[in-house]
């Protein structure tokens, strides 16, 4: 079996371009937001069900590398798999592509934990959130 992933489309909007007429960086990372809350949906999660709990899920880490800009009109694709898991800490990978899939644009990951809301201590997703850890651990096979 391989590792599951999810695909987001999104259209370029003129909104999402800098005065070079292309994509501002910071951009990617709410696309790679979208891709992040879409793939987790499509294996049954969702982070509203989290925060219901009274826990979050912040960010830790990110890392983007820009391969080629992307233009206000182009079609994006964003591909989002879980990278890595170790039953505490999450590590989502993303690619960005044109939609013909021909030109990467950009590569990335995110790392996350889950946290408490009211004092963002750390917990365990094993242990906390067990339904989480059976879909991530499905999910990386």
């Amino acid at each position: 079996m391989s590792v599951k992933y999810h695909e987001s489309t999104i259209v370029v909007r003129y909104a999402e371009t800098d005065q070079m007429g292309i994509v501002y960086h910071a951009n990617y990372l709410v696309w790679m937001e979208i891709g992040r809350t879409e793939f987790l949906e499509s294996i049954g999660l969702r982070y509203f069900d989290m925060e219901q709990e009274g826990y979050i899920s912040p960010v830790l880490d990110v890392h983007l590398s820009y391969k080629q800009a992307m233009k206000y009109g182009q079609i994006a694709v964003v591909k989002t798999w879980i990278k890595s898991y170790d039953g505490f800490r999450v590590v989502y990978g993303y690619e960005i592509r044109q939609q013909d899939g021909e030109q990467l644009h950009i590569t990335g990951e995110t790392e996350h934990i889950a946290v408490r809301k009211d004092d963002f201590k750390p917990v365990s997703m094993r242990r906390t959130f067990p339904k989480w850890h059976e879909a991530y651990l499905k999910a990386m096979k």
